[in-house]
């Protein structure tokens, strides 16, 4: 679908943060490592990803980008050359009124930051941190009021589950417009219990569709199946319509007023088909949960790694194995490739988390 240029790339500047996060991704470490791509690299790989036609959105990640000193001047110079930066900091001492002003001289407009619980007991737990809960709500006030789109990501696991209605009234109740829900894939730090079954991750996935009509933009990571939930909704059918989860979790949408439309839709981004991920030392991945190495931008040039790997290819025609290959919402959906690769190792692989492959 996005066979020539990717709608979004990450850029993992750094392992470094102040946090342990249980699902951490990246396995975070507490200091920089040698290994991160320098400044002057970090400018060579703006430069090549501007060569993509249609410049996509660069989110600068981690760990946490504010550790770098030079965050600031390689955004402003990704802005410089036309393409659209992001930033996905750690909420810590780091990102306060002065570093949130930098930014936006810098040319940073998006922002994203991570609220894992709707209660401090859960998200502290998740985040290691005493006192994070409050300091991450106090993170999202402070950039709305320096006019950052500002996104909120949620990684949903079995802890935090049932919390997910009440995380949704926090952020609409906050004014953010943009949620960003992840379902966790055992990488980095993240252990196999922390996962969901299929009929719940078909629970949370029917109550986003409903939330989705109510004015805050709904996006997914590692659930593309959402987009065939979407599909059976709109055909009037709902497979969680009497599940207990689903129905806990409807109940925190009384009191708001739906909207006629949905901000989901039924085609979008899969690992490696409109996504990318370059990892602190330059490493290329289909994304930043899919561990399956396919390049380096130290030696190779983004725009032909993303449009040349055989990998990717076979992504964006689905040419999966098992149940994704022949389902008719393969080409909506897809499937979470990290997901499959997590368990099969095979990129190719079905998704265990979809009900429809589990049943």
């Amino acid at each position: 679908m996005f066979e020539r240029f990717p709608v979004i790339v990450f850029w993992e500047t750094t392992q470094a943060c102040e946090l342990k996060c249980l699902h951490c991704r990246a396995s975070s470490i507490w200091e920089r490592s040698p290994e991160e791509l320098n400044t002057e690299e970090g400018k060579k790989l703006l430069e090549d990803i501007s060569g993509f036609e249609k410049k996509p959105v660069v989110v600068f990640t981690g760990g946490n980008p504010l550790i770098r000193e030079d965050i600031y001047e390689l955004v402003s110079y990704a802005k410089s050359l036309g393409l659209t930066p992001a930033l996905a900091p750690t909420v810590s001492n780091k990102l306060n009124s002065e570093s949130l002003k930098e930014l936006r001289n810098a040319g940073v407009k998006y922002i994203s930051i991570s609220l894992d619980g709707a209660k401090p007991e859960t998200h502290e737990l998740i985040r290691g941190e005493k006192g994070h809960f409050e300091a991450t709500l106090k993170a999202v006030r402070e950039a709305l009021s320096y006019g950052f789109d500002v996104q909120v990501n949620t990684t949903v696991m079995s802890l935090n589950k049932r919390e997910v209605g009440n995380i949704f009234k926090l952020i609409k109740d906050l004014g953010v417009k943009t949620w960003e829900i992840f379902f966790i894939v055992a990488v980095g730090r993240a252990y196999a219990n922390l996962e969901m079954s299929p009929s719940e991750y078909e629970a949370v996935c029917n109550f986003l569709y409903d939330a989705s009509f109510y004015g805050i933009n709904i996006r997914t990571v590692e659930c593309p199946f959402i987009r065939r939930v979407y599909i059976e909704r709109s055909r009037g059918f709902n497979r969680s319509k009497d599940d207990n989860l689903y129905l806990e979790l409807k109940s925190s949408l009384l009191g708001y007023s739906p909207l006629n439309s949905s901000t989901i839709n039924q085609y979008g981004t899969l690992d490696g088909d409109g996504v990318i991920f370059i990892s602190y030392n330059g490493t290329v991945y289909p994304s930043g949960l899919l561990n399956l190495p396919i390049g380096n931008v130290k030696n190779d040039n983004i725009v032909r790694i993303y449009r040349e790997n055989e990998i990717l290819k076979k992504f964006r025609k689905r040419e999966f194995n098992g149940y994704c290959g022949s389902c008719e919402f393969r080409f909506n959906c897809g499937g979470s490739r990290s997901r499959a690769y997590y368990y099969y190792k095979d990129p190719l692989g079905s998704d265990p988390a979809c009900v429809l492959v589990s049943r």
